[in-house]
């Protein structure tokens, strides 16, 4: 029980990610459940789809109170992702347990990078906004224009990650859902929760008649925390510096894979 606490008390931190950057946050789920709730990695995988669900539909409240969340936008993404999502989710319980978490620590260093190199480019933003001049008239840069190649790539390659680790796919979604679709960081953020409620339903749907194994009570009250964190997540989004987060988050990352790498 006490371990279950514990992570229950992880799992606020894990919510305030997602509730406050829209991606990332379940990526830390799958280790948390392996090496603190001692689940076996198959089974992880799966429990950390209800997770990342269960807090993707509380943490979306919040943007979409505030109009971030472009719902016509994210349904055409989730649905393109929910194929891969259901595939690779199959294909996952065939992987062996060691080489499934050696995969998982190369990618949590691989989308540690991104994320480092997304907090640089964060913060150069922000410098420039509060540091530039503000000239009247000075028009506008154009909006990234939609790429459906990009959209049916990035959609793709989410709903894939999501299936075969478990997680939710918005640390792909979120630049994507920019670049693809030309959204900007809040909708995209706001907007990924959705994919990721569209993507970690259909891969732990894809999951029944499999032998993966839930530990409902474990895993619920797990959720609980992330739900927790999901709901405070949103409004320290508005007060805390992106760049700052996101650094932060891609700190965390890059620890846990060499964690990741180093016990498997």
């Amino acid at each position: 029980m006490n371990a279950v606490l514990f992570a229950a008390v992880i799992g606020v931190g894990i919510g305030l990610v997602v509730g406050a950057l829209g991606a990332g946050g379940g990526i830390l789920s799958v280790p948390v459940l392996v090496y603190v709730l001692g689940m076996a990695p198959h089974d992880a995988t799966g429990a950390s789809l209800v997770v990342v669900g269960l807090t993707a539909v509380v943490a979306i409240r919040h943007p979409a109170k505030h109009g971030n969340v472009r719902w016509k936008e994210g349904a055409i993404f989730g649905a393109i992702a929910i194929a891969g999502a259901a595939l690779a989710s199959r294909l996952s319980l065939l992987v062996p347990e060691r080489a499934l978490m050696l995969c998982f620590g190369v990618l949590l260093l691989v989308v540690a990078a991104v994320m480092a190199r997304r907090a640089r480019l964060l913060r150069a933003e922000e410098n420039a906004k509060e540091t530039g001049p503000t000239l009247a008239g000075q028009p506008s840069e154009p909006e990234p224009q939609p790429s459906r190649l990009a959209l049916v790539l990035a959609a793709s390659a989410t709903g894939l990650l999501t299936g075969f680790f478990g997680v939710g796919g918005g640390f792909l979604a979120v630049p994507m859902l920019v670049i693809a679709l030309g959204l900007p960081m809040r909708a995209a953020s706001g907007t990924s929760l959705l994919v990721m409620i569209m993507t970690s339903a259909a891969a732990l749907l894809a999951r029944i008649g499999t032998p993966t194994h839930i530990d409902w009570p474990a895993v619920l009250i797990f959720a609980a925390g992330t739900v927790l964190g999901g709901m405070v997540g949103g409004p320290v989004s508005a007060k805390a510096r992106p760049s700052s987060l996101t650094a932060l988050f891609a700190f965390l990352l890059a620890g846990v894979g060499v964690l990741t790498l180093a016990t498997s």
